[in-house]
């Protein structure tokens, strides 16, 4: 998993490479609170360009970092979601309560910046 950081946006982005399974949910889930909780950023943009595969494990870990976001203040949003990880979080309702961001366009709410 990659992050950036946009100091000037106060955006941090997390482009997920690994397959999201149980084993390697630990190492993605550490790395990514430390990364908010350092930056404290304004947004969090978890970026699932990079995922061939997801598991269950998938739909705790982006409601773990979004409620650990919120709690810091953060907005979180979901990007470049693949046919498959999409309709695991459509079928869980992550998508009724994070916001979709395709093509710089939110799908569901606010505009990606």
């Amino acid at each position: 998993m990659d992050s950036n950081y946009h100091e000037e946006d106060k955006l941090l982005v997390f482009k997920i490479t690994d397959d999201i399974d149980d084993c390697n949910i630990q190492k993605i889930r550490g790395r990514a609170d430390n990364e908010i909780e350092r930056y404290m950023p304004k947004k969090v943009i978890f970026d699932f360009g990079g995922v061939t595969f997801m598991d269950s494990s998938g739909i705790g870990f982006i409601i773990g970092r979004y409620k650990f976001a919120k709690m810091l203040g953060c907005q979180v949003e979901l990007s470049n979601l693949g046919d498959s990880i999409k309709k695991l979080f459509e079928m869980s309702g992550i998508l009724k309560i994070i916001p979709v961001s395709e093509n710089g366009q939110v799908l569901n709410g606010q505009m990606f910046s």
